[in-house]
């Protein structure tokens, strides 16, 4: 049976201990799609949404929640980032694709500060146009590879 490290012999939470662990730089990548109406792409791609520029500000919404993961997630580490960028890119005319890869130099994985980036700027994309159209969905939002640390390097196939 494979042991929690959230949890100690009792079954009661824990952070994990990462003091003897090895700093070492790391990468995660995740990303996401909103799925929308053609024409909500259309006025998001232009620039012409009443709100402002959409994605500028999923932008700055998803760099700001990665560098806040740990006030978000139970027993995440707060970590210093390194790097954060988050990218926007039409998959289809009914889609937006959010990638967000994020850095560190530390003792443990930023796998959690790039899915929360990818979460808070997709929910910020639908924030920001639901006046426009209410059936967005976020969905597929998942890890697409991750370096550094005991475990290597991983990448979704």
């Amino acid at each position: 049976m494979t042991e929690l490290s959230h949890f100690d012999e009792q079954g009661a939470s824990r952070m994990v201990d990462v003091g003897e662990k090895p700093i070492t730089h790391r990468v995660a990548r995740a990303s996401g799609l909103v799925r929308m109406k053609s024409t909500t792409r259309t006025l998001i791609m232009n620039r012409q949404m009443a709100k402002g520029d959409v994605l500028e500000v999923a932008r700055l919404a998803g760099i700001m929640a990665a560098k806040r993961t740990d006030e978000l997630i139970p027993l995440c580490h707060s970590l210093p980032l390194d790097a954060v960028c988050i990218d926007f890119s039409e998959v289809d005319d009914d889609a937006l694709r959010v990638e967000a890869t994020v850095e560190v130099t530390a003792k443990t994985g930023v796998e959690m500060e790039a899915l929360t980036a990818v979460c808070v700027a997709a929910l910020t994309v639908y924030d920001m146009c639901k006046s426009v159209d209410r059936e967005m969905r976020i969905e597929q939002i998942q890890l697409e590879e991750k370096s550094g640390g005991r475990s290597g390097k991983f990448v979704r196939e």
